[in-house]
C-alpha cells in the first residue's frame, strides 16, 4: 500500500509517482466514456443523444464528488503534513461518511429534478425519453462516483494516485463486456434491456471502483483498524468538509452553464458548428490529460508540505510544475496548430466540420500554457486551505467573461464562429491574470510569496 511522505525527497520523483498514474486514470475514464457513447451508436442516434443529455443532467450532481474529493486531498494532506495520524484518521473517515450522507440527499434530490433538468436541453421525443430512463438508472451509479471520488481524495493525500488508476483500468475493460452483455442479453438467461443496459453496465463497473477505492482506504497506515461508530456525522468536521468542497463544486457547476453558453452562441451557425466544437473538445481534452495529472498532483504535495510548515517546499512544487508545463505546452501547442486538421478528420469527413473545429484547436493552442498556470493556481488555492478564490476566478471567467466576449465579439463587433472562439481566448487570458493575482496575493499571506527564499 503507497502511503509516501511528501514533505521529504525530491519535489520532482513526488511528481512523477503521483503525476503519472493520475494521468493514465483520466485516459481511461475518457476512454470508459468513448466505449459508452459507441455501443450507444450501435442502437440508434436518439440513444447517442439522450446519452448526451443524460448524463449531462447526472454531472451536475458529480461535481459534488469532485469537490469533495480536492476537499479530501487537501484537508487529509494537511494533515499529514502536520504528522498528527488522528486529524488524518478522524478527517477520512468523516471525508466517508460525508460522501455517504450527500450521496443520499442527491438520490432524492436527482429523482425529482433530473427530469426537470432534462426537460430545459431538450424537444420532447424518442431521445428525451431515452435521456430520462438513463438517468433513472444512473442514479443507482452515484454512490460508485461520490464515494470514491472522496475515497480517492484521501489516497491521494498519501501520495498514491496508483489505485484509482488501476480501478479505472478495469473499469474499461469491465465496460467493454458488460455493455453488450446488458444491451443484448443472454437468451433465457439474461434479458436485453437495450439502451438501459449502458446505464447498468456504468453502476456494475462504477460500483466495483468504489469497492476496491475504499478497501484501500481501510489499508491505510492511518485509518486501520477503524471502526464503525468513526462514520458517525460530526458537524464540525462536517462544516469543515463542506467549506473546503463548495468552491470546487460550484465552480464545476459554472464551468457546465459555460459550456451552455458556448453552444448556445455556435448555434447560430449551425449544427456542423456544434459539432466541430465537440469534437475539438475531445482532442483537446486528450493532449490536457498530462498537465491535468501534473496540476492535480501540485495538489496532495503542496498540501502536505503547508501543514508541514515547509514553505520553500511548496514554492519549488509551484515552480517545478509550471516549468515542466510549459515543456508540455512547448510539445502540444504545435501539435494544435499544425495537426488539428488531421486530429479533426479521424473523427469526421465533413470539410466544413474539420475546418471550424481546426479553428478552434489554433486558438487553444495559444492558450495551453494559460490553462497549465490556472489549473495549477487553482490546486495550490486548495491545498493553501483559501478555495474560495477558486470560485471568484471561476465565476469571471467562465460565468461572466465568457458569455460577455462572445456577445461583444459576435453581437457588437459582428464576427462569425471566430468570434466565439475569440471571446473565450479573452475570457481566459483576463482570467488567468485574475488568478496570478489572487495566487500573489494569498502565497504572501500563508507562505511568504511565492519567491524563493532562504532555508
Amino acid at each position: 500500500m503507497r502511503d509516501q511522505d511528501l514533505t521529504d525527497g525530491p519535489i520532482s520523483g513526488h511528481f512523477r509517482s503521483l503525476a503519472i498514474p493520475a494521468a493514465m486514470g483520466m485516459l481511461f475514464t475518457t476512454l470508459y466514456n468513448v466505449v459508452d457513447v459507441y455501443f450507444a451508436g450501435q442502437i440508434s442516434t436518439d440513444a447517442q443523444a439522450g446519452l448526451a443529455i443524460g448524463f449531462q443532467a447526472f454531472f451536475i450532481m458529480m461535481a459534488v464528488g469532485f469537490g469533495t474529493g480536492s476537499a479530501m486531498s487537501a484537508l487529509v494532506g494537511n494533515a499529514r503534513g502536520k504528522k498528527d495520524d488522528a486529524l488524518a484518521r478522524k478527517t477520512a473517515m468523516q471525508g466517508l461518511a460525508f460522501a455517504m450522507v450527500v450521496t443520499a440527499l442527491l438520490i432524492v434530490f436527482g429523482f425529482f429534478a433530473g427530469p426537470l433538468l432534462i426537460t430545459l436541453v431538450s424537444e420532447p421525443g424518442a431521445y428525451r425519453d431515452a435521456a430520462t430512463g438513463y438517468f433513472y438508472w444512473l442514479l443507482a451509479a452515484l454512490p460508485g462516483f461520490l464515494i470514491a471520488y472522496s475515497a480517492n481524495g484521501i489516497l491521494q493525500a498519501h501520495g498514491d494516485s496508483v489505485t484509482m488508476q488501476r480501478a479505472m483500468m478495469a473499469a474499461f475493460f469491465a465496460n467493454i463486456g458488460l455493455n453488450p452483455l446488458f444491451i443484448y442479453g443472454i437468451p433465457g438467461v439474461l434479458p436485453a434491456l437495450g439502451f438501459n443496459g449502458i446505464a447498468l453496465a456504468t453502476v456494475v463497473s462504477q460500483t466495483g471502483v468504489m469497492v476496491f477505492v475504499v478497501r484501500a482506504v481501510f489499508r491505510l497506515r492511518v485509518v486501520k483498524g477503524a471502526r464503525l461508530p468513526e462514520l458517525f456525522p460530526m458537524r464540525s468536521s462536517f462544516r469543515e468538509i463542506t467549506t473546503q468542497m463548495l468552491p470546487t463544486t460550484t465552480a464545476m457547476m459554472v464551468m457546465f452553464v459555460s459550456g451552455f453558453v458556448v453552444q448556445y452562441a455556435l448555434k447560430g451557425f449551425g449544427g456542423q458548428a456544434i459539432a466541430a466544437y465537440g469534437i475539438a473538445l475531445r482532442i483537446e481534452q486528450i493532449l490536457l490529460l498530462p498537465v491535468l495529472g501534473m496540476t492535480g498532483a501540485l495538489l496532495p504535495i503542496a498540501a502536505q508540505n503547508f501543514g508541514a510548515q515547509e514553505h520553500n517546499r511548496v514554492r519549488e512544487a509551484v515552480w517545478f510544475c509550471w516549468k515542466t508545463g510549459a515543456v508540455m505546452t512547448v510539445i502540444a501547442a504545435p501539435m494544435l496548430w499544425f495537426g488539428g486538421a488531421f486530429a479533426m478528420s479521424l473523427f469526421t469527413d465533413n470539410a466544413t466540420v474539420i475546418a471550424i473545429g481546426q479553428s478552434y484547436l489554433r486558438v487553444d493552442s495559444i492558450l495551453f500554457g494559460i490553462y497549465m498556470m490556472m489549473f495549477s493556481i487553482n490546486s495550490l488555492l486548495q491545498a493553501l486551505k483559501r478555495p474560495i478564490w477558486t470560485l471568484w476566478i471561476s465565476i469571471y471567467r467562465q460565468g461572466f467573461g465568457v458569455a460577455f466576449f462572445v456577445w461583444l465579439m459576435i453581437g457588437v463587433i459582428g464576427l462569425d464562429v471566430w468570434g466565439v472562439w475569440l471571446g473565450i481566448g479573452i475570457s481566459v487570458c483576463t482570467g488567468w491574470l485574475l488568478a496570478l493575482i489572487v495566487a500573489n496575493h494569498i502565497t504572501k499571506q500563508e507562505i511568504g510569496g511565492l519567491g524563493r527564499k532562504p532555508a
